[in-house]
C-alpha cells in the first residue's frame, strides 16, 4: 500500500508493515523527515504482531502537499482519514516531535480513533527558553525562508546528530528532508510555532507514554514535564544521555518501553 488518495488532489505516501497485525501503530514522523525514520521501530513493532502504518505526512517525503496555509490540525485530519480510510481505527499512535504534536491533535480531536499514545520529545506549547534557543529557532526559520532546503538539512542534522560516530545518520536524515516541499517545510514550521494545546490537556483521558531525551537540545526536558504533568493518564520516561533523534540514538530503550506500555493490546 505504497499511496492512499484521501482526496482527488492529496496522495499519502504510506510504509505498511504485517498488514494482518491484530493492532495497528500509527507512527508519525518529525520535521522534515519521513515515514521512514522509525525504521528502527519496525522489525520489533512486526516481531510483536503489529500492523504498522507509517506515513509521510501531507508536504513530506512521496506525499503531496496542496499548498496554501495549513495547520497541525489539518495533519491531524489527514491522519484520521488515513485511520479511517484502511479500517484500522481505533489505533496506538506514537509520534516524535512535529509528528508527536500531530498525535496530539489527533487523540485531541478524534478520541475514539486513538487507542493509545506516545509522545516522544514533544509538546503541547513551545517557546524558546534562553537566548540560545532563540537564536537556534531564528536561525532556522531564516534558513528555512531564505536559503535552500540543502542547506536546512545540513544544519539540522548537524545540531541533531553532532557526534562524528554518527554521520551514518546524519547523511540519513539529510537525505529525507531533502524530499520535503520547502513550502511544506516552511509551513509546517510556522504551524508549530502556532500550536498551542495546553488548555485541552486536562480532558484528554488516554494512556500516554510520553519519552524524553534528557539532553533534547529542540524540545527542553522542562517543556516536556509539563506535558506530562497536565494530561490525566500520562507517564514519562526520561533516557540519559540522549537528544532530540532519540528513536535513532536510543532505538534498544524505546522500542523497549513502548511495547512494555502496549502490552496485552495485541
Amino acid at each position: 500500500m505504497p499511496v492512499v488518495q484521501l482526496a482527488p488532489r492529496l496522495a499519502i505516501h504510506t510504509l505498511e508493515i504485517n498488514p494482518k497485525g491484530k493492532q495497528t501503530i500509527l507512527l508519525l514522523h518529525g520535521l522534515g523527515v519521513t515515514g521512514e525514520s522509525w525504521s528502527f521501530q519496525f522489525p520489533v513493532l512486526e516481531r510483536s504482531g503489529f500492523h504498522i502504518l507509517a506515513p509521510d505526512m501531507r508536504g513530506f517525503g512521496k506525499s503531496t502537499w496542496l499548498g496554501g496555509r495549513a495547520t497541525i490540525r489539518d495533519w491531524a485530519r489527514d491522519m484520521a482519514l488515513l485511520l479511517q480510510h484502511q479500517g484500522a481505527a481505533p489505533a496506538c499512535v506514537a509520534g516524535i516531535s512535529m509528528g508527536g504534536a500531530v498525535a496530539l491533535q489527533l487523540a485531541l480531536d478524534y478520541p475514539h480513533l486513538v487507542k493509545r499514545l506516545v509522545l516522544i520529545n514533544t509538546f503541547a506549547h513551545l517557546r524558546p527558553r534562553g537566548l540560545t534557543a532563540w537564536l537556534y529557532f531564528l536561525t532556522r526559520f531564516f534558513l528555512a525562508h531564505f536559503v535552500s532546503v540543502r542547506v536546512q538539512a545540513h544544519a539540522v542534522a548537524r545540531r541533531i546528530f553532532p557526534r562524528p560516530e554518527q554521520e551514518g545518520l546524519r547523511q540519513v536524515f539529510r537525505d529525507q528532508i531533502m524530499q520535503a516541499n520547502p513550502s511544506a517545510y516552511r509551513g509546517a514550521m510556522r504551524a508549530l510555532a502556532r500550536f498551542n494545546v495546553s488548555d485541552r490537556l486536562p480532558g484528554l483521558h488516554i494512556p500516554t507514554l510520553i519519552i524524553s531525551g534528557e539532553q533534547d537540545t529542540t524540545v527542553p526536558l522542562e517543556v516536556q514535564r509539563e506535558l506530562c504533568n497536565r494530561l490525566p493518564q500520562a507517564r514519562q520516561l526520561i533516557i540519559p544521555g540522549t537528544g532530540h533523534a532519540v528513536i535513532a540514538e536510543q532505538p534498544e530503550i524505546v522500542n523497549a518501553a513502548i511495547l512494555e506500555f502496549l502490552a496485552n493490546l495485541t
